[in-house]
């Protein structure tokens, strides 16, 4: 799935130095994320974990979010969408945390935890390069 590669020609990019792949890399992680929180709200509504479902279903709502975001090059504004990667990895930090209570009875909410842990990296590493895109403020 390259739906970034080839988007766009850098010079058809509103920000400019944006690291395509990396982009990719996140999209996916945030995906997988994604799928895994909603895999894993299901399954906690069955077995009567309340705070993990909804903690679940809204870091799947974040990660949706911040895909759709993404892909909307023309509409970038740097610091809303630093911001909302700050959120979106509180987010992903916080579902982990409430799956790992739960992870040794529930594989579920340990596949989630560690799928919330990589979209944090893959989330840290794009913030990390755009920082230098920032404007001096």
């Amino acid at each position: 799935m390259d739906m970034m590669k080839g988007a766009m020609s850098a010079s058809e990019m509103p920000m400019q130095g944006m690291d395509m792949d990396m982009m990719q890399e996140c999209m996916e992680a945030l995906s997988a994320c994604m799928q895994a929180c909603i895999m894993c709200a299901d399954s906690d509504a069955g077995e009567g974990m309340g705070r993990c479902a909804a903690m679940c279903s809204n870091c799947a709502d974040v990660c949706d979010t911040m895909m759709r975001m993404m892909l909307r090059m023309n509409g970038y504004d740097m610091q809303v969408m630093m911001s909302m990667m700050e959120t979106t990895v509180m987010m992903c930090r916080a579902c982990s945390a409430e799956c790992m209570m739960h992870a040794e009875m529930s594989e579920h909410c340990r596949m989630c935890a560690m799928a919330c842990d990589q979209a944090v990296m893959a989330m840290e590493k794009m913030m990390g390069s755009m920082k230098g895109m920032m404007p001096a403020g």
